[in-house]
């Protein structure tokens, strides 16, 4: 049999902790009014008991039950009622929990008083009309107060508008309205009546305290504010929640990723506005939170683990808003927070990139365009533009639009056409267009947005690129037909990690660029001349992912990243010192070699037996081109090239 709880929840703690405990034990909940009622209709699973109890009732009420536990979420002011809750749980033996709230900060500029009858003495000695928002039950204490000077908000029920009457407040001076209430409408509310004085609770932020306080600073009228009894013993909402969760099976916790858009609140769809008005707490990036300037508790954290630790040192945050800039689903951070809870109930909520608001402005299609990101990490950029007509950068960090731009230019794009899409959707959003080389040379806002368009893009795959179009010099080069059939072993992935040992003039290195175009190509090259060419070719060919190695293999080896795959064009006599590395590095690496000498041969011949390489091949290539003698074509014999294949176990994909 589930445990009885009973919880006095006419507050929004007492709402949540119902919501919270339902199904988890046999919950009844406890309010004074019809209105607490129907606050507490939508919970499922909870019994509701409505209309306000003595102490002899309670009394009467927990022996008859037998509860397990007794919870005392009532507001801090209902001291009367707390004592009677306390001694009654005492005389049935029950265990018994009251919830406290969190005291306020003094506000400066406010006039504390600690009773509702001081404040009435201090208003009678001021002039100005006043906004009594403290409810029908203590206006008793205000008798003697001019009522024609002060407005007063109330429940909408029958029992607060009979007080008001008996009070003598005019009917046009009630207003009857169902709390908690924004600032705005606090504001608006105040403005209508043209509020000087504003008296409220120090009631704790579930109140909505302080939004009553912005609001009257805002009209600049003063706050009066009748201090915070002396609570009795008992936790926050925060630890009651711990506790309870050590020994029964709260609800689950909610986590919302939003993405909020580029970043001007008013991009906020109605979905997300919903999603950080119902939840108890945002989390995310100071900038991000800062642009929804939210009233809701706020920690700055982004990362999983980061956003994990805030919601585990505080199990109260039942509904979390995680929020980040854009949409969720174009280079954000949501994908992590899926893999960090992915035990949680998670719902999506995405926003407006701000790929989709630059192509807005510009009245543009955005569906036919490649798109890269460059905040927080590097990408090809050379190579999309090299490809598409149309490419939409997010810059960031050191990627700013001109050093974009700068980098462009550097690879013969100087001429093309580039939009910046400046703080979009601010009232300081600037479109600036232009061309790469005067783009390259502006100062722009870090986080921006780019377009390039490049009407001449070719996206084509180019397998053994003839020899006449590479920068050669005396450096040897893999010639074209042998390229291609290395560059078939090879495999190559979009983003694969690639060694070229031996790159020569950097012709391998190019063909491995342009496919593994979202990876990584590393030419090591000892020779300085064959240095030169190489980089030389990788301006020419648009190869910005090639990354230049000057050194000798084995040695420069040891401080690369993992390679998924490697071509060898030359050894120098250390086949085995490399293979070494290239082992320990990643045992699965897969590896083509080319070899002409027979020495050459032999050694990999030994090695293929000495490594035990479970998928070895050997394929000799023998080329023959056409040669003129005289008036005939002849066909004039290459030096044959073998081939090698080597891994030590197949590659997953």
């Amino acid at each position: 049999m589930s445990d009885k709880i009973c919880i006095f929840a006419g507050t929004t703690e007492g709402r949540k902790l119902a919501s919270l405990l339902a199904g988890a034990a046999d919950v009844t909940a406890c309010v004074a009014t019809e209105y607490g009622q129907i606050m507490l209709d939508g919970i499922d699973g909870i019994a509701i008991h409505s209309g306000r109890m003595d102490e002899g009732e309670m009394k009467t009420f927990f022996k008859t039950h037998s509860f397990s536990l007794i919870i005392d979420a009532t507001h801090p002011y209902a001291e009367a009622v707390t004592d009677n809750i306390a001694s009654s749980a005492s005389e049935s033996g029950t265990p018994f929990m009251r919830i406290l709230r969190e005291k306020e900060s003094r506000i400066s500029g406010a006039v504390y008083v600690e009773s509702a009858a001081l404040a009435k003495e201090y208003l009678s000695e001021h002039t100005g009309n006043v906004f009594i928002t403290t409810g029908a039950k203590e206006l008793p204490e205000f008798t003697g107060l001019d009522m024609s000077r002060v407005w007063i908000r109330v429940l909408p029920v029958a029992s607060s508008l009979e007080a008001c009457e008996r009070a003598g407040i005019p009917v046009s001076h009630i207003i009857a309205a169902q709390g908690p209430f924004t600032e705005e409408v606090n504001l608006a509310q105040m403005k209508m009546i043209d509020a000087k004085y504003i008296v409220t609770k120090s009631s704790g932020n579930s109140g909505g305290f302080e939004e009553k306080i912005r609001a009257a600073y805002e009209c600049g009228a003063v706050p009066v504010i009748i201090g915070q009894p002396q609570q009795v013993p008992g936790l926050s909402f925060n630890d009651a929640v711990a506790e309870l969760g050590k020994k029964y099976k709260l609800s689950k916790r909610e986590i919302t990723l939003i993405g909020i858009g580029p970043g001007n609140a008013q991009m906020l769809t109605l979905g997300a506005q919903k999603a950080i008005e119902r939840c108890d707490a945002v989390i995310g990036a100071a900038s991000v939170i800062e642009a929804l300037n939210t009233r809701k508790p706020c920690f700055n954290e982004y990362s999983p683990a980061k956003v994990r630790q805030v919601l585990d040192a505080n199990p109260s945050i039942r509904n979390a808003a995680v929020v980040f800039r854009g949409d969720t689903g174009f280079f954000s951070g949501a994908t992590e927070m899926f893999k960090e809870f992915a035990e949680e109930e998670i719902t999506v909520i995405p926003g407006i990139s701000s790929l989709a608001a630059l192509s807005a402005k510009l009245g543009v299609r955005w569906d036919n365009a490649a798109f890269m990101s460059l905040h927080g990490r590097d990408g090809n950029f050379v190579n999309a533009v090299e490809k598409n007509k149309k490419v939409f950068l997010l810059t960031g960090g050191e990627n700013t639009p001109a050093a974009v731009c700068r980098k462009l230019k550097e690879y013969g794009f100087g001429e093309l056409v580039c939009t910046v899409g400046e703080r979009l959707t601010y009232p300081e959003e600037k479109i600036t267009r232009g061309n790469i080389s005067s783009i390259s040379e502006g100062v722009f806002d870090p986080l921006s947005v780019i377009l390039i368009e490049n009407p001449d893009a070719v996206d084509s795959v180019r397998i053994g690129i003839d020899d006449s179009e590479f920068i050669r010099g005396d450096v040897p080069m893999t010639k074209s037909e042998v390229r291609a059939i290395s560059m078939s072993k090879l495999e190559l992935h979009d983003d694969s990690v690639v060694w070229d040992i031996g790159a020569g003039t950097g012709s391998v290195s190019v063909e491995c660029a342009l496919a593994a175009y979202k990876g990584q190509v590393y030419a090591i090259e000892k020779e300085p001349d064959a240095v030169e060419l190489i980089k030389r070719n990788k301006l020419k060919f648009r190869a910005d992912n090639i990354i230049i190695v000057q050194g000798s293999a084995p040695d420069v080896l040891k401080v690369l990243p993992a390679p998924t795959h490697v071509f060898i064009g030359g050894t120098g006599g250390n086949l085995r010192g490399i293979l070494n590395v290239l082992i320990d590095k990643n045992p699965d690496v897969r590896i083509v070699m080319n070899a002409v000498t027979l020495e050459s041969q032999s050694e990999a011949f030994a090695c293929a037996k000495e490594y035990e390489f479970a998928d070895f091949d050997a394929v000799s290539v023998n080329i023959s081109r056409t040669k003129k003698a005289g008036s005939y074509n002849l066909m004039a014999a290459q030096n044959p090239v073998t081939v090698f294949v080597m891994q030590k176990g197949r590659m997953n994909g």
